[in-house]
């Protein structure tokens, strides 16, 4: 009898053979061990990603919700509040974020690469995705810099689940609540001493005459500093796990590095760390011969969507010069993620460094140990050989 758990370390390790058998098999599948309905083909996650009238977010979007966190930011509301959010934090965003980020990130890159430039190998993760995004987050936000090792910890925990409880332990709620406290005596000095960051943005940005509330914009920077670091860290991780593992993909891009933006693209399609997202279903729908009632939870599997043959044609192949319009990587509809602009360049610019200081940056043999989340993916630490 065929069981999809979302939460177990054989999901964690490959999720790919388990998203075959749901499409094929069971398009809308009920998972006992989640408690929710899984839908798994790309046309079905689509459809319900555009309906927010029926597959509300306002119960919460993560698999294993933080608590007080539903309602109060851009991925756990329903328009037209989300239209309001998403207004005022996109107008902050524009303003100061992508004029100004490129230069340093560049600059992050090459110091952290410089670091290891005499190693044989080291780690992608701890050596530089985890550094490097954290530098941009603290850029971003103009964090403190003695608060840069302790808000990273916190971001790492805030994301993970207790893989045998299936919920978030009191290590990772604790990291939750430091990260909210953390941030609201942020917005408390910021509002006493704006300056040109991304926070001063959310306090000062106004639309007609309406701002954001100090609790959204105290759970936006949570929520902000969680995806910029942890999030950004792992897609950008699993980047250059595709990279290594195709050294023919590797030496396109050394080659022409305009391939870059496409090669992004393909990973964000082919093995994206953002695999799985919650919806709560709002009024009776029937689909594959089921049904699923209203406060039913539906697990959208973004991950096997990016797979789904009938949307890509050999999807388990993962080609650069492929343009995979419409990808799942960074969700869709109204929820799309806010910070695809500022990850596409982040990642951008990291790879471009990376390839230019390790053109034939290559995989090593390991057993890798994934990080214990129901909605990301992504290896806990990644050796990577440089010669």
């Amino acid at each position: 009898m065929f069981k999809f758990d979302p939460f177990s370390p054989e999901v964690d390790a490959n999720p790919f053979p388990f998203y075959q058998v749901l499409r094929d098999e069971h398009p809308l599948f009920w998972s006992e061990e989640a408690n929710m309905w899984v839908l798994s083909r790309y046309e079905d996650i689509v459809t319900a990603l555009n309906d927010w009238e029926t597959y509300s977010s306002a119960q919460g979007n993560l698999m294993t919700e933080l608590p007080n966190r539903a309602g109060a930011t851009l991925g756990t509301t329903d328009p037209p509040r989300h239209d309001r959010l998403r207004a005022l934090i996109q107008k902050a965003v524009t303003k100061r974020a992508l004029d100004h980020v490129m230069e340093p990130a560049r600059q992050a890159a090459k110091a952290h690469l410089q670091a290891v430039a005499d190693k044989d190998q080291f780690d992608f993760v701890s050596e530089f995705s985890a550094r490097y995004t954290l530098d941009l987050i603290v850029y971003l936000f103009a964090l403190p810099a003695e608060d840069q090792e302790i808000v990273r910890q916190k971001a790492v925990l805030m994301v993970q689940s207790d893989p045998e409880t299936r919920t978030k332990g009191p290590e990772h709620l604790a990291a939750y609540e430091w990260m909210v406290d953390y941030t609201d005596k942020l917005v408390a000095k910021r509002k006493q001493n704006p300056g040109e960051d991304l926070l001063s943005g959310f306090i000062t940005s106004e639309i007609d005459g309406e701002k954001l509330l100090d609790r959204e914009i105290q759970l936006t920077v949570t929520t902000l500093i969680m995806a910029g670091i942890e999030s950004l860290s792992g897609y950008m991780t699993m980047l250059m796990k595709n990279i290594t593992d195709h050294p023919e993909a590797r030496d396109a891009l050394v080659a022409d590095p305009s391939k870059i933006p496409a090669a992004i693209e393909e990973s964000l399609r082919f093995n994206t760390s953002a695999q799985r997202f919650r919806r709560c279903v709002q009024k009776e729908v029937t689909l594959h011969g089921q049904t699923m009632k209203p406060g039913d939870f539906v697990c959208l599997a973004y991950g096997s969507g990016n797979r789904d043959e009938r949307q890509f044609p050999n999807p388990d192949v993962y080609d650069v010069s492929r343009n995979p319009k419409g990808h799942l990587g960074f969700g869709g509809g109204v929820h799309a993620c806010l910070g695809t602009a500022i990850a596409r360049l982040a990642c951008k610019v990291a790879v471009e460094e990376v390839l230019t200081q390790f053109p034939n940056i290559g995989a090593v043999d390991q057993d890798l140990r994934w990080m214990p989340s129901s909605t990301f993916r992504s290896p806990l630490s990644l050796l990577v050989s440089t010669r």
